[in-house]
């Protein structure tokens, strides 16, 4: 005798396409945006993310139906698809980074675990709450980025890191400087190093951390300009994140100071 199964359990191989094509379109939409911001974790990755995850829900749902009209068996079709999210987990973590003060990636972590959801939707052929979704992080990764770099741009703090010789009145002209366009220093953070060996240096060397804030990051960008320009033989080297001290600069104050 043969158990008519429910077609609830069944799945056309069409229907099975169209959801693994659904799955990459939408993880590649979020992906793109990604990848356009130049973020580690970009399309090809989001693509990949949902699509497996909408494979293992069509796998948990569909995958066992044959052992559905068994009587000792219970089927549960979350229980694969329950494990994605905790597994997601390891990616996001490699996507996030710690730069002294600053912890950047949270965003991206943040998208591959919603395109793990969003795949696990299109699986379940949930494609109405999958195609929201989507349309929720686009807009909160284009539009509410912008929105809420132009709000909080008085409230960020940035890190400048500078070189410098331990010698009098540096601490206080690099300070005017950042004074002159308005940059204020939050907290300053001192390091001293020894000169290296064949360096032809004499002196010690300091290493400033300044946490600034600023109105404006064109403001900040020209302090560092001229605290490059203006520092002479006492800066060694200086880097932030909207500016980079070029090498040969170090080259002129090593030559200069022997």
């Amino acid at each position: 005798m043969y158990t008519v199964l429910n077609p609830i359990w069944h799945i056309t191989h069409l229907e099975l396409t169209l959801r693994i094509l659904a799955a990459a379109v939408m993880g590649g939409l979020i992906g793109f945006e990604r990848e356009w911001s130049n973020h580690a974790a970009g399309l090809r990755t989001h693509i990949l993310v949902c699509i497996g995850a909408a494979s293992i829900m069509l796998l948990s749902i569909y995958g066992f139906s044959q052992f559905i009209a068994e009587p000792n068996v219970r089927t549960d079709p979350a229980r694969l698809s329950a494990q994605v999210i905790s597994g997601i987990g390891f990616l996001g973590a490699g996507a996030i980074l710690r730069t002294g003060s600053t912890v950047s990636g949270l965003t991206t972590a943040a998208s591959i675990w919603v395109v793990a959801a969003i795949g696990l939707c299109v699986g379940a052929g949930f494609f109405y709450c999958a195609a929201l979704a989507t349309v929720m992080v686009l807009l909160s990764l284009f539009v509410l980025n912008k929105w809420e770099k132009h709000l909080m741009r008085n409230r960020r703090q940035q890190e400048v890191i500078i070189k410098v010789f331990d010698r009098p009145g540096v601490m206080g002209k690099i300070s005017s400087l950042f004074g002159e366009q308005g940059v204020q220093i939050v907290n300053v953070k001192m390091k001293s190093e020894e000169s290296p060996q064949g360096s032809g240096w004499t002196d010690m060397i300091m290493e400033l951390k300044f946490s600034v804030k600023t109105t404006h990051a064109e403001k900040l960008t020209k302090a560092i300009e001229n605290i490059s320009a203006a520092g002479g033989g006492d800066v060694i080297s200086l880097e932030s994140s909207h500016w980079k001290m070029p090498g040969s600069f170090e080259t002129r104050s090593r030559s200069q100071v022997s």
